[in-house]
């Protein structure tokens, strides 16, 4: 299975008219978890690259809800680079796999919706290190 094929966009339904625009984000409906934590990104810039991290247990939707930014994903094998620049769209990233946001608009607002409350156990920050697990995990299979 392809990178594209586990870390899928979603395009969230647009419920707007004359009054303006409206988008429903449900867990465990239209995000395959339920959402146990809500942070946002901003004011950042396009020299900024934030996340630089895999979670072992985590799983995210990530949301530009103002301007725009990228996310480069990893699996230790395949890259996928998701451009996020509609408020009605997000890109859904599994546990295990590694996530730079980067290239951020002045006016960007990264949402960010996580599936377990913060645990700084959880993460790993090292790629070296995420590369190592990968491929242990791989070789276990």
């Amino acid at each position: 299975m392809s990178l594209k094929d586990i870390c899928k966009v979603i395009n969230f339904k647009d419920f707007g008219d004359e009054r303006g625009k409206l988008v429903v984000v449900e867990g465990d409906q239209s995000i395959p978890f339920k959402i146990e934590r809500v942070f946002y990104i901003y004011d950042s810039d396009s020299e900024v690259v934030r996340g630089q991290h895999a979670n072992r247990e985590s799983e995210f939707v990530l949301i530009n809800v103002a301007g725009k930014s990228k996310v480069r994903i990893t699996d230790g094998s395949e890259e996928l680079i998701i451009n996020l620049d509609k408020p009605m769209m997000g890109v859904y990233i599994p546990k295990m796999i590694w996530k730079d946001m980067y290239d951020f608009s002045k006016d960007s607002v990264l949402l960010v919706l996580a599936s377990t409350h913060y645990d700084s156990s959880e993460y790993i920050r090292n790629y070296d290190e995420y590369l190592k697990l990968i491929s242990e995990k791989g070789n276990k299979q």
